[in-house]
């Protein structure tokens, strides 16, 4: 079989020509509804179909002070410039709450500062002009410490999250360790300091052997020690309402779901799942991939959630094509730094001694990797560098299509890998 496929590569498509195949099966999300009119989506979400018994109008009153944290230019896959103005329009012309008493929040956890164009692509122009806008800063020293989880993790977080009615706008989508990102994860680690978000996010590592607990990872909620742990930390921020979105793979709003911050989130994840988690019946010879372009391609950081997937449908050993530009590099400030106990073979005792986000996310992506014999990388960065974390990089396509042998082999294309769970009997 011969067929030429369509991959997302930053803000750019690519073409490749997949020649001699035994089969080739491209891996897509089912088809989604998707919202023709996002003002009456949204406002059946915030009145009559909203989740846990409370309408927004219910929740929020004209005297609040009102902190709308949203997630930041990583997460602007789920266009929340279209909801934003929504929102912040409801409140002061519906519930007239003055613009000077809201305040929205971007939810960094500990990613880089947003820059002033990034402000807007995040709220609009219109939210930017009449509300203030702000980053959160995990290492504030005004954050407030809010209580201990029943894991130890100490919870503290912005300032502008306590004492105030908070409104939670997040986007729901699979994560590589919370299970599934939103929700809770917009305070956990969203709002949070730095030191909660590293006590969190350490749980990740099994804590017997030199690997990821494997209780940890995509699609996985019940007894995942990181997902349960946000949980209770977002249970000691009064979150009054939450607005949780599900984008389309083609970029369009296709659920809006308001309500309580526990009740809408799970209703969010369940349609998450008949969308996006789609059942194989084996794994192929080789997988052919892109995360999914811009903004999701931006760093391997962020990119290397396409990469993950993806390597469920591949057999173990097999081989990977994957399109992720990485403009950004690493993404984490100290991502590539983990690089030194990789080659010198302590990676795992270093991240338990100092454990980070970055390094941890860095740790994944190698482990994953090494499941695969070859993991040929369309990207923007060094191949050198990469190499020994088992990514063979380049920027030229047909350099990397040279050593690929298609001829009699069961291909896989996933060009939503970023979005797309392929579920194989056995996984998780």
């Amino acid at each position: 079989m011969n067929e030429v496929v369509q991959l997302k590569y930053g803000e750019d498509t690519v073409s490749v020509e997949i020649k001699n195949a035994a089969s080739i099966e491209t891996i897509l999300p089912r088809q989604m509804e998707e919202i023709d009119d996002v003002q009456e989506a949204f406002l059946h979400a915030v009145t009559d179909e909203a989740y846990g018994g409370v309408t927004l109008k219910e929740a929020i009153n004209e005297t609040d002070k009102v902190t709308i944290v949203v997630s930041d230019i990583t997460r602007s896959w789920m266009h929340q410039d279209k909801i934003m103005p929504l929102l912040v329009n409801y409140l002061h012309e519906e519930i007239q709450v003055p613009y000077e008493n809201m305040v929205v929040v971007i939810a960094l956890g500990t990613h880089r500062h947003s820059t002033p164009q990034e402000l807007v692509k995040i709220c609009s122009r219109e939210v930017c002009d009449k509300v203030q806008v702000v980053d959160h800063d995990c290492d504030a020293p005004d954050l407030v410490y809010v209580g201990t989880t029943s894991r130890g993790t100490k919870v503290e977080v912005n300032k502008l999250v306590v004492g105030r009615k908070v409104i939670v706008v997040g986007g729901t989508v699979h994560h590589m360790m919370a299970g599934f990102g939103g929700g809770r994860k917009n305070l956990l680690p969203g709002v949070a300091g730095r030191e909660t978000i590293r006590q969190n996010h350490s749980r990740a590592l099994d804590p017997n052997k030199a690997m990821s607990d494997a209780r940890v990872g995509c699609c996985l909620l019940k007894d995942n020690p990181i997902h349960e742990d946000m949980a209770e930390a977002a249970a000691l921020v009064e979150v009054a309402f939450s607005i949780n979105l599900v984008v389309s793979s083609t970029g369009v709003h296709s659920g809006i779901f308001g309500g309580k911050l526990d009740e809408a989130w799970k209703a969010s994840c369940d349609y998450q799942r008949k969308c996006y988690e789609i059942e194989i019946e084996k794994q192929a010879d080789i997988v052919v991939c892109s995360t999914g372009g811009y903004p999701k391609d931006m760093n391997l950081y962020q990119g290397c959630k396409g990469m993950l997937n993806a390597m469920r449908a591949l057999k173990p050993g097999g081989t990977m094509l994957w399109a992720c530009k990485c403009p950004e590099g690493g993404g984490a400030p100290d991502y590539f730094n983990w690089l030194k106990p990789l080659t010198e073979g302590h990676l795992d005792a270093s991240l338990r001694a100092d454990f980070t986000i970055g390094g941890y996310i860095f740790y994944l992506t190698v482990e994953q990797l090494n499941k695969a014999e070859h993991v040929y990388t369309l990207t923007q960065l060094s191949p050198e560098m990469v190499k020994p974390m088992g990514i063979e990089a380049s920027d030229n396509l047909q350099t990397l299509l040279n050593q690929i042998d298609f001829t009699g082999k069961d291909v896989y294309v996933l060009p939503f890998a970023g979005s797309v769970v392929p579920m194989f009997e056995g996984q998780a």
